[in-house]
This record gives structure tokens, sequence and C-alpha cells, in this order.
């Protein structure tokens, strides 16, 4: 082949973007050694589903920063005056992306390319190219115009920086051109927050089928099975005893239609043994399981985790013949939050939950009315003698008995948040049972009462961070703080959840 054959093809294949991808580029591996970048099998699914807006929902190392990233540099060195942005969720990882990705696949590319596309600018985080394009990578982007957005774990920075993701979903989604790309990937962070909100939409669209549009976000979900190098080695795998509970989590997945081999459950059940409650949320099945899983910071995983792998939180039935007790979290411009609870032979059970927003308390007063339960306590916190919802300078435990809503006890204001939390609520929800469905945005403020975010040292406070989930969670603290039982009737032949669960049929198995 001449010299000029040579060129020819060369342009040829230059023109050819996926050759570009599996060819030009060199990566650090997992063992921190430099190879050729060729993608993977997620990489490559990505790749070959691309739209305008994508948001992706995956488990952990499956290289879709990288990919991308690549993906953005090879757009800039072969297109003129295009504009890449990358917002990570710290200093710490935005010099990471910079460095062991962008710069690391820059530098190692062959010299005739670089002599082609040379770096005019090359500052902290930011490369500019002879021709005008650029690719920059920090934690916000508040000014200019790009062709390619990537923001990664989004998840991650809904949770921890509330006002810095909404300053990326107000700001820098709008900073990309109509018909360009954006890219938002990360695992799943709790059942609220930005990174959820647009997920869920995503996966509305697809559940609409409808055509999207370039501005309507794509759902990518990338579970771990789908990889092929998460399995053990036969060898292992033989040595690998899977217990009762791991078994029946494979039989749900499989009745799912999700098969996987047993070298794949062998290695699911070594990493499980390593992350424990952490492994829905780094490793998920489903997207149902990664929103399951516990968020970082959370005060109840620990205790949540026990009430589902314990069949705790099922169909719990209202018993007619014992007395219903409600525990309370007040606001207005807050959520009100209500458990109501019954003592059943001695089984602690949480049969519904209610939470809204700026309502008289006649309306809450009418709530309990309809409801066809017989009333045993109410408890109310501190604030329930205050009069702060109350035009008329009477408390409203005042105005909720002048509307039949007694007795009413007040739980006293406590002088340690913290320590309730510890030596109250955490032991408190070792023993409860939780109706799945009546109690469902209960058992989201359970999951999701979180820890506050310190962003100058970079760690979870012990202080509880206030949202909407607080409500809820204040609310069973007014129960693990207050509730001292009533004189029950046990000579009533209830039949306990418990023995009910092992009697029953999957109606009454865990969520």
């Amino acid at each position: 082949m001449t010299t000029q054959s040579d060129a020819q093809k060369l342009k040829e294949l230059l023109g050819d973007r996926l050759w570009r991808l599996n060819n030009l580029y060199c990566i650090r591996d997992s063992n921190g050694r430099e190879v050729k970048f060729v993608m993977n099998e997620a990489q490559q699914c990505l790749y070959n589903n691309i739209h305008y807006f994508n948001v992706i929902l995956k488990a952990r190392q499956l290289g879709f920063s990288t990919f991308i990233l690549i993906y953005m540099l090879d757009a800039c060195l072969f297109n003129s005056n295009h504009a890449a942005g990358v917002i990570a969720q710290g200093l710490t990882e935005a010099a990471d992306l910079f460095d062991n990705k962008v710069k690391f696949a820059y530098d190692r590319l062959p010299e005739w390319l670089k002599n082609e596309r040379k770096a005019v600018s090359n500052s902290a985080r930011k490369l500019e190219f002879s021709n005008g394009s650029s690719i920059v990578v920090g934690t916000s982007l508040r000014s200019g115009t790009f062709q390619k957005l990537h923001v990664s774990e989004y998840g991650k920075i809904s949770a921890r920086f509330p006002d810095k993701a909404l300053e990326i979903n107000t700001g820098a989604f709008n900073a990309v051109g109509l018909g360009q790309q954006i890219f938002v990937e990360s695992t799943a962070e709790g059942q609220s927050g930005m990174f959820y909100d647009l997920v869920q939409q995503a996966r509305n669209l697809e559940y609409q089928k409808v055509e999207l549009s370039p501005l309507d976000p794509k759902f990518h979900f990338f579970p771990w099975w789908q990889n092929s190098e998460y399995r053990l080695h036969p060898v292992d795998t033989e040595n690998t005893i899977i217990s009762e509970e791991n078994q029946k989590y494979f039989d749900s997945l499989k009745s799912q239609g999700i098969e996987i081999d047993d070298d794949q459950r062998a290695w699911y059940v070594k990493k499980r043994q390593l992350l424990n409650d952490k492994m829905l949320r780094e490793y998920p099945s489903t997207p149902e399981e990664s929103f399951s899983a516990s968020m970082e910071g959370a005060f109840y995983s620990e205790q949540m985790t026990f009430l589902r792998k314990n069949g705790r939180i099922v169909n719990v039935p209202w018993e007619p013949r014992e007395l219903v007790h409600t525990f309370w979290d007040l606001g207005n411009r807050d959520l009100m939050a209500v458990w109501f609870f019954q003592e059943v032979a001695r089984e602690k059970r949480f049969i519904r939950y209610f939470q809204a927003r700026r309502k008289d308390l006649t309306e809450y007063a009418k709530i309990l009315r309809e409801l066809p339960y017989s009333y045993g306590t109410h408890y109310l916190p501190h604030d329930g003698e205050h009069n702060r919802l109350s035009a008329d300078n009477r408390s409203i435990k005042d105005i909720f008995e002048s509307l039949g809503v007694k007795p009413i006890r007040i739980v006293p204001r406590s002088k340690d948040k913290r320590l309730d939390i510890e030596t109250k609520c955490k032991p408190a929800l070792m023993e409860i049972w939780i109706d799945a469905v009546h109690c469902a945005d209960g058992i989201q403020a359970l999951d999701n009462y979180r820890r506050e975010w310190n962003s100058k040292e970079a760690r979870w406070d012990d202080e509880p961070h206030h949202d909407d989930f607080s409500n809820g969670a204040d609310a069973f603290r007014t129960f693990a703080a207050g509730y001292r039982p009533e004189a029950q009737s046990y000579g009533v032949q209830s039949v306990p959840v418990s023995v009910r669960i092992r009697t029953a049929n999957t109606s009454f198995m865990s969520d």
C-alpha cells in the first residue's frame, strides 16, 4: 500500500466516529494501567441509543463517565467551535475527571493529531484547541453556551447540594442549544431531589411510548447483571454459599424475567457481604430497587433494612376492635404529618399515614371523623400548646378539642433531637409493623430522613436535614418519645400480623 493510499485510508477511518472512539484514545483501566479505550457492552449500548437529553441510572463501575468524556473530547477535536462542559459534584471529583480522563486521553493522542489540534490553552480544568473548540470541567457552569454537557453523579449533587442541583436544572441545562446533547448520569440517592424527579419524568415518557422531542429526557438504565464481568470463576462459585435470603432475592428477580447464572449469583452474594444495605444503591437489579435503597447519610438505613428483610413492611390489617392512636408533627407551610397506630396482641402496628400542607385544622378533624376508626389518644408535639396556627389566641390543642379531637396528650419538647433519634426512634423502629400501601408516604419519609451535609468540611453532620421528609420522621419521633401503652384488651381474638404472614398468600409479602 502506498503512502497516498495509507493517507486516504486514514482519512476514511477518521470520518468514522465509532472507529475513532475505539482506536484513538487511551485511558487508565481499573488496575491503573494505560490501555486503549474500547467500548464495553454498557457503553456500546448507550452509544447505540444516544438521544439529545440522556438520563442514565446505573450500577457502579460501568465506565459511563469515561465514555462520555471520551465522546465529548472526540466531538471537540473533530468539530470546530464545539464547546463541551462537565459538572462534577466536588473539586476533587472535577480534578480527577479532568486530569485522569480528559487530559490523560488528549496527552496520549498520536502526535500528528495533537499537531493538527493543538491545545492553545491548557488551564487548571480547561482545554482549548486550535479549531476553536474547548472542554471544561468544574463544579458549576454559570455562563456560556454548550453543545455537549455532562453532569456526573447528579443524584449525590441533588442530595448534598439541592440549591446547586436546582441551578444546574434551571441554568446549565438551558445553556445547551436545542438539538445538542446532555448526559446526566448517577447512581440513585434517595427518593427525592432533582435527579429523582428527572428519572421519574424520563420513565413516565418511556411508559407512555411517546416520540421524544430534543427537549425530552430519555431514560437509560444499566443494572449490574448486564455486565459480563460481574461474575465469579466457577471454582469460586462452588465454594459460595447461597443463603435462604439471597435465594429468595434471586427467585424474585426470576419472577420479573431477570435470568442470572450461578457465577453471577455468587458474585452478587460476595459483593453484598461487603456492601450490606448499600448493595441496592450501588449495584441495582431494577430501577425501583435503586431508589428503594436508603440514601447516604440516612438516619434509619439499618432499621428500614431490618424491617424489609424481616417482612415488617406488609399488608397490615386494621383491627376494628382496637383503638387507633394518632401521632403528629404540626405544620402550616411545612407538612402536617400524622401516623395512625394500633397495638394489637402486643404488636405495634402503623396502619395509615397522612400528610398535607396549608389545611385548616377543621379539615384535619373532618379527615379523622371520616375514617372508620375508634380513636384512643391523639399525641401532639410540644407546639400543640402554642397558638401559632390560631388567630384567636387559642392553642392547637384547644382548637382540636373543640372540634372533638380528644383526648390529646402533649409530648414534652425534647432537649436533644439527636439523642431521641438514637435512644428512642431507632429502637422503636425495630419493634413495629408498617402497612406498605396506606403508609407509603411515611415509609418514604423514614427512608429519606437524613443528616445535614456539611459542604465546607465535606461530611455529614449529626443534625437532621429539614425537608418534607423530616415532618413524617418527626411525627414518628412523637410516637417514639411519647407513646405510653393505653389500657388494651388483649383478650380479643386478633390474629397477630406475624402469624398472618406465616400463613398467608403473597399479598402479605414484604414490598
